[in-house]
């Protein structure tokens, strides 16, 4: 290991304190790297900055997102590639959970079976094809005829205590750690991160109702100035490295340094709906390839007890935060729009299924037409749902920032890291980014450890968070 200096940057006059690593964001992503930096490195000190007066309220939030751990072996979308690229950083959270003491624990990380259900001969015949291909790198699949699904889901196999007409087939998953409280898993990262630190000479500052104003390079440090909520003028903190992890405001931050100008943001809302308790786990669907949004799923609400929540719809929205109407003029900063971003737009819309997905979409934000439009499809998964049964999940749902890539002119499904200069990078993580976060951390660590020198104890966070079962292939390297 490279020895590291064991203290941060001397404090300038005009500068209120020094850390060795600022991490920009209090979601899930970077509580994870705060967590990871603070009981796998020697660093002495840690800073975390969140706007919020609370961790996790933007995607992060409970109300945000899908509650999902996505491991790969039922989203129909992914690749087998990328379902063992997921895998990996998927079990970390589960492995995770077991650092915790049980209530904690519990409330982080929840254990509920979960199944994709393929309707029709098509589907099925996919789903049979999947489960040859994918059961040998997930042991733990089943494939589940008809009665074998009303065993396990009686509301998405049976009508009236019959059988449904059509051909069904699913691959299920018995118990695994399965559901997310992303909001609660946040908390839970700097609690621990604290614990890592008590009694030693290192400290770790979270910052909460603190904005970064902007970010500037000095020599080989970095100078942010921060705005605290109510606490008079601006400060500025000297940095040795800095890692933003603020969603589509990353994006927003970058490009005010001039990093990332090749790519465009263009958020997919998401909403959701409240049935009474129907399932016993999730169950999700089969996803249509042409389109590049989360397909539909059902499950028991984490923070909602009695209650199914079903959804998401994906509806194209011009705000980086879905109830901050003022977030507007941000996305129009970084929206960039110019006739590669049209040409994108064009392809989109030029296709006749994503076309009619969106118009139907948009549809579903109509307050009397949005439940008779939604109920056609949940009946997908519950055939006997009423439409009295359903109601509009007020307040919930988030925003994901799918980026644009100008240059390539194509819409890019999943996250980006923009890595601006060296101890300097900017995290774009839109969904699965929640499943990933200490994947990513473990990533962010190892660039950290190359720039800074310090001590990281990567044998330890694999023994805890990895497991010997995992090739060792897989491991992330270090750029």
């Amino acid at each position: 290991m490279l020895k590291r200096d064991a203290s941060p940057c001397a404090e300038s006059p005009h500068t209120e304190a020094a850390t060795d690593v600022l991490i920009v964001g209090g979601g899930v992503c970077g509580t994870a790297l705060l967590f990871t930096l603070a009981r796998y490195t020697d660093l002495a000190h840690i800073t975390l900055v969140e706007r919020y007066a609370q961790l996790a309220q933007v995607n992060s939030k409970a109300t945000s997102n899908s509650q999902t751990i996505h491991c790969g072996d039922i989203e129909t979308n992914y690749t087998l590639e990328k379902a063992l690229r997921v895998k990996r950083t998927a079990e970390m959270i589960g492995r995770y959970g077991d650092l915790l003491d049980p209530g904690r624990r519990d409330r982080c990380v929840f254990r509920t079976p979960k199944m994709v259900l393929a309707v029709g001969p098509g589907e099925c015949e996919l789903l049979r094809q999947r489960f040859q291909l994918f059961s040998p790198h997930f042991p733990a699949m089943e494939l589940l005829e008809k009665q074998q699904i009303a065993e396990w889901e009686p509301q998405v196999a049976l009508v009236d205590g019959v059988l449904r007409p059509e051909e069904l087939l699913a691959i299920g998953i018995r118990l695994s750690p399965t559901a997310v409280d992303y909001e609660a898993l946040s908390e839970s990262f700097v609690a621990l991160a604290n614990d890592a630190v008590a009694g030693l000479d290192r400290a770790v500052d979270v910052r909460l109702s603190t904005s970064v104003i902007q970010i500037e390079p000095e020599g080989d440090h970095y100078l942010v100035e921060l705005a605290a909520a109510g606490e008079g003028p601006p400060t500025r903190l000297r940095a040795r490295h800095v890692v933003v992890n603020a969603g589509a405001h990353s994006l927003l931050l970058a490009q005010k340094m001039g990093y990332g100008l090749e790519y465009s943001c263009l958020p997919v809302a998401g909403s959701f709906y409240f049935t009474p308790d129907l399932l016993h786990g999730k169950v999700y669907t089969v996803q249509n390839d042409k389109l590049p949004f989360a397909a539909l799923h059902g499950d028991p609400d984490v923070r909602s007890p009695g209650k199914t929540r079903f959804g998401p719809t994906a509806l194209l929205l011009p705000l980086l935060e879905r109830y901050r109407p003022a977030s507007f003029w941000e996305f129009l900063r970084v929206l960039r729009l110019d006739g590669a971003v049209l040409a994108v737009l064009w392809q989109l819309f030029g296709d006749a299924d994503i076309r009619a997905y969106i118009l139907r979409n948009l549809l579903f934000e109509v307050p009397w037409l949005r439940r008779r439009l939604f109920l056609a499809d949940a009946r997908k998964i519950v055939p006997a749902l009423q439409l009295d049964d359903l109601r509009f999940a007020e307040g919930y749902g988030g925003v994901r920032p799918q980026l644009i890539d100008r240059q390539t002119r194509r819409l890019m499904l999943g996250e980006v890291s923009i890595p601006a200069s060296p101890g300097l990078s900017f995290n774009v993580t839109p969904s699965p980014g929640g499943t990933c976060c200490l994947g990513n951390a473990e990533r962010d660590a190892l660039a950290i450890r190359d720039h800074l020198g310090c001590q990281f104890d990567h044998a330890r966070l694999v023994r805890e968070l990895v497991g010997e079962d995992v090739p060792s292939s897989l491991a992330p390297r270090s750029a």
